[in-house]
């Protein structure tokens, strides 16, 4: 439940001893700046993100091969264009206090920037003849060294952006570059195109490595990067573990084993975002269970309803105590691990 404070109450605190005078006038201007803006899942956020995302897509892999043939001066040009109308519009926004929209708006700038790059290297000769030529697509699905230079200066661009708007939003395609970047890396390390079975390992690598320093930001900062991070580290190494395929049964139970740890990091961590990658790792382990091992068995589907409703049972339990149970499973741990962890939030 959240409490309200007015003008009158923080006097009263002057009153009472509480407050020393002038510390409520100094503490009520604190307030009304927001020590920490929050946005809350509310429909308008939805609409921001949702019309976001619409940008980043219609500049970036929807793009038609029609703006293709436009010529690389007008496309670097509309690319430059949109990049300083977004930036302008998210920079007014963010001096109106609409800090939602305004970091919506920076990180959708920050993704066009690959874009413009691409424009550029085309028009001073730099872009390989080899590799497709006409088109820009191939930057989201493929690996390849080439697009190295794309992903540094939108790195570049987005910790720029950082500075202007802080907001957490903008940590995910600064996230999605790296992403694309260790995969290109490794190609250029290799000297060869990667097998899927490498952009796996590489993959689940930087996932890892994503995860293990947004830990360490988490809580450290005074906006929530930690959690846009978190997606974006879950999504390299989720998705690079759940793509390899094994015809051992040991390692289809270590693939369930690691999704069930990741559940603890989201009890440990209390970010739900690994309670839901943890718990389709899971399940899709349970499915080819049922599809594979127990498919003559009348059982098994009573026993995953148990253990359903189980399931159901635990997250009640834990949505009425989590922070015991938080604090219970960090009083396991070892003390140095306990201090590199984030403190439990609200």
């Amino acid at each position: 439940m959240t409490e309200r404070f007015d003008a009158r109450d923080l006097a009263n605190a002057v009153d009472a001893g509480i407050l020393r005078p002038g510390q409520d006038h100094e503490l009520l201007a604190f307030l009304r700046r927001g020590a920490r803006p929050q946005e809350g899942f509310q429909l308008a956020n939805v609409a921001f993100y949702f019309g976001g995302l619409l940008i980043m897509a219609a500049m970036g892999w929807l793009l038609t091969e029609a703006w293709m043939r436009i010529g690389d001066w007008a496309l670097l040009a509309v690319a430059c264009s949109y990049i300083a109308v977004l930036t302008w519009l998210a920079l007014a926004m963010q001096r109106r206090q609409q800090t939602a929209p305004a970091g919506v708006l920076a990180a959708a700038s920050v993704s066009i920037v690959p874009l413009a790059v691409f424009a550029f290297e085309r028009l001073l000769g730099w872009w390989p003849q080899d590799i497709w030529q006409d088109d820009y697509h191939p930057y989201y699905t493929h690996v390849n060294a080439s697009w190295l230079l794309m992903e540094a200066a939108t790195v570049v661009a987005g910790i720029a952006m950082l500075r202007l708007i802080p907001f957490p939003f903008v940590v995910m395609p600064i996230a999605l570059a790296l992403w694309f970047m260790s995969m290109d890396t490794a190609a250029w390390w290799y000297g060869q195109t990667l097998t899927w079975s490498q952009r796996e390992q590489v993959s689940i690598g930087f996932g890892l490595a994503l995860l293990v320093v947004f830990v360490v930001v988490d809580g450290r900062t005074r906006h929530d990067y930690a959690g846009w991070g978190y997606l974006a580290g879950l999504l390299a190494f989720w998705c690079g573990l759940t793509s390899m395929n094994s015809d051992s049964e040991l390692s289809k139970a270590l693939y369930c084993l690691i999704n069930l740890l990741l559940m603890g990091c989201a009890v440990l961590l209390r970010r739900p975002v690994f309670m839901a990658f943890g718990a389709l790792g899971v399940a899709s382990y349970l499915g080819y269970l049922s599809y594979e091992v127990f498919a003559e068995s009348l059982l098994f589907p009573v026993v995953l309803t148990v253990i359903g409703l189980a399931a159901i049972g635990l997250g009640l339990a834990y949505q009425k105590r989590r922070e015991q149970l938080s604090a219970a499973l960090r009083a396991r741990l070892p003390g140095w691990l306990v201090t590199a962890l984030p403190a439990l939030r609200d």
